[in-house]
């Protein structure tokens, strides 16, 4: 039973699947919208909103954090470009798209991910 096993593993070891990760962070931050597979997109819809609400704060330690967590070109570009644009709003940074296709050599289910 997975009881409390929170996140997917992606068939890939913790270090391998962590910088997997961080290049979908770096990928989404930069471009700004991008098309994945549905349960890679859930992934990291939470994690990205943490580190938007974070930049909210637009104090040097929240800058700090970023800059820890993530490469500095993105940490950078959310900090000045992404964050100030949701000052006002509360919560639900980005928004995930069906798009209804499929990925041909395992069928999954396709989607945007994009900051609102």
């Amino acid at each position: 039973m997975r009881h409390q096993k929170k996140g997917r593993k992606f068939g890939r070891i913790r270090g391998r699947r962590k910088s997997f990760l961080n290049s979908l962070y770096r990928n989404l931050i930069m471009a700004e919208r991008i098309t994945t597979t549905e349960a890679r997109a859930k992934e990291i819809k939470p994690r990205v909103e943490k580190l938007v609400t974070l930049a909210r704060k637009q104090d040097l330690a929240s800058m700090r954090i970023l800059l820890a967590r993530l490469p500095k070109e993105s940490a950078l570009k959310l900090y000045y470009e992404i964050a100030p644009r949701y000052k006002d709003r509360r919560g639900g940074y980005l928004r995930i798209i069906k798009i209804g296709a499929v990925r041909k050599r395992d069928a999954a289910p396709k989607t945007v991910i994009e900051f609102v």
